[in-house]
């Protein structure tokens, strides 16, 4: 193509906000095909003077939607590590002053900046602070589940691109409406409250669309430890929350809030102009990069979850029939409980580590945050590892629900051993997060992709989206209930808060019970016959 016709191109692809159809003359390209192609990929192809690679795209989709979620994630978390400086006193939990006690021991320039935060922000540093907290948690999470079934409805209904950028970009606003709160010195609580419930609104359309993305792009073979590795996006997100809400803390909470409110908001601008959503959305041809590579078992991997044959039925899946695909209940009500754990430990680590004395001291809102950034150094190194036993098992509900199981002496362990000393508090702390994210990284990756091309969907091109909102949906009202429990029960004992975790930790393991059982039984009987045509996975899909 001459370089009159890229400008063209780049063009008229401006002028229609990315969504102008890539046009070249007859003889480039075949007359019946024309893709859609973001703003991004068109200016890449110029600069490179040739067309993207199916491999080069796949890197772009892997970069560009581990940052959006990383983003969601920081956002997400900038709640729990601001709780402290709101609501710092906390006398429900039977401590007192906790920030003062840091105070005597700060630095001398450091002495006036404490207690300002020592002093909270009203309405949360009242007797009832931990449990408006709780409240606002609630609210955020019960509208993120609601909105989670909703957004995978469209999501397999609307350009993905477009819905995942609205959603960034909606984000990112009302996630620095909260912080705006500070310099407008806002003490109603119904402004925090309305605030974090549409952004909650906003939040649910992230999940459903970056898995939806990448499943259009990756097939199975290794999907486990490629999405487990990918999925090190939301211990990523909540590391880098955590330092960065840490970090501008001492310039007023505020900012804990506006800083990662504009991140998301940025990279979302990158999503839209760099995200393609298919291989047909943008012309990629894998027979290309099939071509240049002699590996043969390549094919595997470069077929996408979502294939392309013409015999594909476009009508998207219902909401009620994805609920009847084998295997979608059960891994949906696990992850309730897996996520209660996982988010009562997102949204309380920080205030929890603040309030406990480590060998005998108390740490500062500051250093709790860091601290506990070493559960999500974990959770990175539990996702990896829970993707790769059950590629390797080929059983993704025995490697779940045997970390499941696992989660509940580390919880134990953590509670009544972690204020011994600060090294051991770490040790566990890390352990706690390898066993608690690892089983819910692999259902909301590995496992929502393999449901989601189920062979009972029987051809249908439009379900991943739909079956990763209901099971990541019905994982977030768990998520929603964790936190609000854990804000009226720390008020009496944080070893009771500990005993529901791990009590829901055993229900999540017995809920996939009959699946472990399949397994099993489908692991024996493929031994039996020493490699017969039936994997371990397909068997047990026919006795779910």
């Amino acid at each position: 193509m001459s370089n009159r016709g890229k400008l063209e191109n780049l063009l008229a692809l401006f002028f229609f906000f990315g969504e102008s159809k890539y046009m070249g003359s007859a003889s480039e390209l075949p007359a019946e095909r024309s893709y859609s192609k973001p703003f991004g990929i068109l200016f890449l192809e110029y600069i490179k003077g040739a067309k993207l690679s199916h491999r080069s795209h796949r890197a772009i989709v892997l970069i560009v939607t581990f940052l959006a979620y990383t983003s969601y994630h920081a956002t997400r978390k900038t709640t729990s590590i601001v709780k402290s400086a709101l609501d710092p006193q906390s006398s429900d939990v039977g401590l007192k002053f906790p920030w003062r006690i840091t105070y005597l021991s700060a630095p001398a320039e450091s002495k006036r900046l404490s207690w300002v935060l020592g002093d909270g922000w009203a309405p949360f540093n009242g007797s009832d602070g931990t449990a408006l907290l709780g409240e606002l948690d609630v609210a955020f999470l019960a509208v993120y589940a609601f909105g989670m079934y909703f957004s995978g409805h469209l999501g397999d209904r609307l350009n993905l691109r477009i819905f995942l950028t609205v959603g960034m970009v909606g984000t990112g606003l009302f996630t620095s409406l909260f912080g705006v709160g500070y310099w407008a010195k806002i003490h109603s609580f119904y402004y925090f409250l309305v605030v974090q419930t549409i952004a909650g609104l906003f939040q649910s359309t992230g999940w459903p669309s970056v898995v939806a993305v990448v499943g259009n792009w990756f097939g199975k073979k290794k999907r486990g430890l490629i999405m487990g590795i990918w999925n090190a996006h939301t211990s990523v997100g909540n590391i880098t929350g955590s330092l960065i809400a840490s970090a501008l803390l001492s310039y007023g909470w505020g900012w804990s809030f506006v800083v990662p409110g504009l991140l998301i908001a940025f990279i979302g601008m990158l999503v839209f102009l760099l995200l393609p959503v298919s291989p047909e959305s943008v012309g990629a041809d894998r027979e290309e990069d099939e071509v240049d590579s002699p590996m043969k078992n390549e094919e595997e991997v470069t077929e996408p979850l979502l294939g392309s044959d013409t015999e594909l039925k476009e009508k998207a899946v219902g909401f009620l029939e994805a609920w009847k695909i084998p295997g979608v209940a059960p891994f949906a009500f696990c992850l309730f409980f897996a996520k209660l754990v996982a988010y009562t430990f997102l949204y309380w680590l920080p205030y929890y580590i603040s309030h406990t004395a480590i060998e005998g001291k108390y740490l500062s809102n500051e250093t709790a945050g860091n601290l506990s950034t070493f559960f999500d150094v974990g959770g990175v190194l539990g996702g990896i590892l829970a993707g790769h036993i059950s590629d390797r098992l080929d059983a993704r509900a025995i490697t779940a629900a045997t970390f499941m199981y696992c989660s509940i002496p580390a919880l134990y362990f953590y509670r009544s051993y972690g204020h011994i000393s600060l090294a051991m508090n770490v040790a566990l702390m890390f352990i706690c997060g390898m066993f608690v994210n690892g089983p819910y990284a692999l259902i909301t990756t590995a496992v929502s992709a393999d449901l989601g091309t189920h062979h009972s969907l029987k051809g249908h091109s439009k379900a991943l989206a739909t079956v990763t909102a209901i099971i990541d949906g019905t994982g977030s009202v768990g998520a929603a209930i964790g936190p609000l429990l854990t804000g009226y029960i720390s008020a009496k004992s944080w070893s009771a808060v500990f005993t529901m975790l791990m009590a829901a930790a055993l229900v999540a393991g017995l809920l996939l019970t009959r699946l472990v059982v399949a397994e099993v039984a489908a692991r024996i009987s493929e031994s039996r016959l020493q490699g017969g045509p039936q994997s371990g996975s397909q068997a047990a899909e026919l006795d779910v």
